[in-house]
């Protein structure tokens, strides 16, 4: 399994934001929007993008979108939609 995000930010601010944080996953940049706009996540306005999680299927297929993600519990919602999806826990 992978897992990264996404940000309308340029790579270097991107990159500092991750170093801040000590993430141990990636951020991929899209300051152009295309992907943001290829994923219909684009806020009114067009400069940033929801902060949706897109579960996607080894043969690339979306299996579920989650539109109502909130910082606070999204870790726990995460666990248990990749347990109904039957991707199994890192041991």
């Amino acid at each position: 399994m992978a897992y990264f995000t996404a940000s309308t930010d340029d790579a270097r601010t991107n990159k500092e934001f991750a170093q801040s944080l000590s993430l141990d996953y990636p951020i991929l940049s899209d300051p152009t929007l295309e992907t943001a706009k290829a994923y219909g996540v684009l806020k009114p306005g067009g400069k940033t993008a929801q902060r949706w999680t897109f579960y996607i299927g080894k043969d690339g297929k979306i299996l579920h979108v989650d539109t109502q993600v909130s910082a606070a519990s999204h870790g726990e919602e995460i666990a248990k939609k990749l347990k109904e999806l039957g991707v199994e826990a890192k041991k």
